[in-house]
């Protein structure tokens, strides 16, 4: 076995003299490759919250319900894709499916670009680019799957942790860098002329007035740079493990198992879509996960029975005790980072006003916090402490680190809820927006910590076989929070309630307390605290 090898067939991580003979360099150069992958793609994938909040400071034609959607809509894409990307690793191989995964990123970040140079390019094109970008969230599924087979059980929740807490400081470096390169015409004629602002904006290091010249553009085309050479570093410093993916075939082979399987995700997707135009969000997301693997079933050849043969996971128990578990850490984490840039410019910057005769109306608020220069400090916090998560778990257990966390992130969404009205019907909200920001850090730094518990645990309830797949699978529907999340503050914002979706995302985690303690901290718990 040598680096230019790209198909690895012996692999016995369990056996510690091929681990540290062998086993342990390949699975830290492929770690070290996977990560600023994975980096990249929630940086697409997420970019929408940021680009949103500048397109209303640069006066897009849109309304806030629809640049709220395009957050969502991203969300739910990349959740979705997350169900047929859970099953790449096993039919394409790992080196092949990171490869083109990461490629794939190129389409909607440049398409991105390209459409943000001219403000009157349709919605529908912005709601396409959007569906596209969820390819990036799509990639963790693939990702985490292909990290954990590379390294032990006793080593999972590092290795987990950081292949995931890492690959989520895209959501930071998203948040950071966007605002910045939209200042500076870094492309020159390439990327067009810049816009003026219509109202003010910021970013790290200031505020900008209105009138500034601002390269939107640049939000979609940055991503190139980055892109071009990981693709390059994926194809020649990865491994396919054929004792984990036999049936891969050829690279062209792989591809075009790869590319079949995110069709059919893209497919349901554009339908759940439409069925949020049509039935209650409640009911159009089980509704595009049913057929997202009613379509799997639907391949020919020998993706079929290997398919139905990973289905086994939604026999097990635990699978879906997992999935509810997962889906409050890192379901928070995604769903928080979406929602809170334009949650930050529209409870902040607005404020109520009394009239001389009594009569309130909303105002704009002059002195507004920008919502870029704060929001990613909790994506920054989440992400920061997730390895933290896992190395605390390997030490102590997953379950236990799980419940306490659980129990902080009940309270700490109640008083958010709290501080949220305060703030929406202040006449002066700015009193409670460190008190707002230091809530979200503390939701955010818990849900990072949970998801190094989860992963632990997962790592430790289920074999070989089945961890991939429920890790892939669980991350999919944890990932609909970036739909979920949006659509729930937005709704509430808009009927002036926001408080009533942090209450109930509280009410969500007390329920998972007690499932976490029912299955794996009571006293004669199935699995005691993996």
């Amino acid at each position: 076995m040598t680096r230019k090898n790209a198909d690895i067939d012996q692999w016995d991580i369990e056996d510690p003299d091929f681990w540290q003979k062998e086993g342990k360099a390949v699975a830290t150069r492929n770690l070290w490759i996977s990560i600023p992958s994975l980096l990249l793609g929630f940086a697409v994938w997420m970019m929408w919250g940021m680009i949103a909040t500048q397109m209303q400071n640069l006066g897009f034609a849109f309304s806030v319900d629809q640049l709220f959607s395009l957050t969502a809509i991203a969300g739910l894409a990349g959740a979705t894709l997350r169900i047929p990307a859970s099953f790449m690793i096993r039919v394409a191989g790992g080196r092949n499916t990171i490869f083109l995964t990461t490629a794939l990123l190129m389409i909607p970040a440049a398409g991105t670009g390209i459409a943000l140079m001219n403000p009157a390019t349709p919605f529908w094109v912005f709601q396409a680019l959007a569906l596209l970008s969820g390819i990036g969230g799509g990639n963790f599924a693939c990702s985490m799957s292909n990290i954990s087979s590379f390294f032990p059980k006793k080593q999972q929740g590092y290795a987990l942790g950081m292949n995931a807490g890492l690959g989520n400081f895209g959501v930071t470096t998203m948040q950071i860098l966007v605002p910045l390169v939209m200042t500076v015409g870094i492309f020159g004629p390439l990327a067009g002329g810049p816009m003026a602002l219509e109202s003010a904006s910021g970013t790290l290091i200031g505020r900008i007035d209105a009138g500034t010249d601002t390269w939107i553009q640049n939000a979609g085309f940055v991503w190139m740079l980055f892109l071009i050479p990981l693709a390059f570093a994926g194809w020649f410093g990865m491994n396919n493990l054929k004792a984990l993916s036999p049936q891969t075939g050829n690279p062209a082979t792989a591809f075009g198992k790869i590319l079949g399987l995110y069709a059919l995700g893209m497919i349901a997707s554009v339908a759940g879509v439409v069925a949020l135009d049509w039935i209650n969000m409640w009911l159009a997301l089980p509704l595009t996960i049913l057929l997202t693997l009613g379509l799997l079933l639907l391949l020919p050849g020998t993706l079929k029975p290997a398919i139905r043969n990973q289905y086994s996971i939604f026999g097990n128990t635990h699978t879906w005790a997992m999935t509810v578990i997962y889906t409050a850490t890192f379901g928070s984490f995604i769903g928080f980072s979406a929602a809170l840039p334009l949650s930050i410019n529209i409870i902040f910057g607005n404020m109520m006003d009394v009239a001389a005769d009594g009569t309130v109306t909303r105002i704009t608020n002059p002195d507004a916090p920008s919502a870029l220069t704060w929001s990613w400090i909790g994506a920054f916090v989440g992400a920061l402490i997730r390895p933290v998560g896992g190395w605390i778990a390997d030490k102590f257990g997953g379950a236990i680190v799980t419940q306490i966390i659980s129990a902080v992130m009940v309270l700490a969404s109640a008083a958010t809820g709290y501080v949220m009205m305060l703030a929406y019907n202040a006449t002066d909200p700015n009193q409670y927006f460190w008190a707002f920001l230091a809530l979200f850090i503390v939701l955010f730094a818990a849900s990072g910590i949970g998801n190094g518990s989860t992963f632990r645990s997962i790592g430790v309830i289920f074999d070989a076989k089945q961890k991939g797949p429920v890790l892939g699978w669980t991350s999919a529907i944890a990932a609909y929070g970036a739909f979920i999340a949006p659509q729930v503050i937005g709704e509430q914002i808009k009927a002036g309630t926001p408080e009533l979706a942090m209450y109930g995302f509280a009410a969500f985690y007390a329920a998972c307390l007690a499932i976490n303690w029912w299955f794996y901290l009571r006293g004669n718990a199935y699995v005691k605290n993996p």
